[in-house]
């Protein structure tokens, strides 16, 4: 699982109920042995989406978002060199320390909670904007055009 410095338990503030149903989500989905460590993945994989994602897309998803996710995506300062699904995993797992296959494994943890979200229409749009390999870490197929 990715970690990160974070405050100590105590000095953080309760989760809404929203923030506390997507972090079950993810904790399930990922399999994380606690919530802690499912907010762990939430945080650190959602501010590596939010240097990623820009405009209408960025805006609607966190829309979509419970608060606290909401003020993760959107306090990220966009980064104009695109990246692709692999080189954000790299990115995430260089910034943590964490081993790549843990990192690929709370990426999709996480993504698979945020489609769920923003539902199909969005997704698309998301990974519309996105470079090539986002796909999979949305739990979608990468599908391309025939040439």
């Amino acid at each position: 699982m990715i970690s990160d410095v974070r405050a100590p338990l105590e000095h953080q503030q309760p989760y809404g109920t929203a923030y506390e149903q997507m972090l079950e989500k993810v904790r399930f989905e990922g399999a994380y042995p606690t919530r802690e460590k499912a907010d762990e993945a939430v945080r650190l994989v959602l501010a590596g989406l939010g240097r990623r994602l820009t405009g209408d897309e960025r805006v609607d998803l966190a829309a979509c978002l419970p608060l606290e996710a909401a003020r993760v995506l959107t306090a990220q300062i966009p980064d104009t060199r695109p990246l692709t699904g692999w080189a954000v995993v790299k990115d995430l797992a260089a910034r943590t320390g964490a081993s790549l296959p843990t990192t690929r494994w709370d990426t999709g943890s996480v993504f698979c909670a945020v489609a769920a979200y923003a539902g199909p229409g969005l997704t698309t749009r998301i990974l519309g904007q996105l470079p090539t390999g986002y796909a999979l870490l949305f739990g979608r197929a990468e599908l391309r055009p025939a040439v």
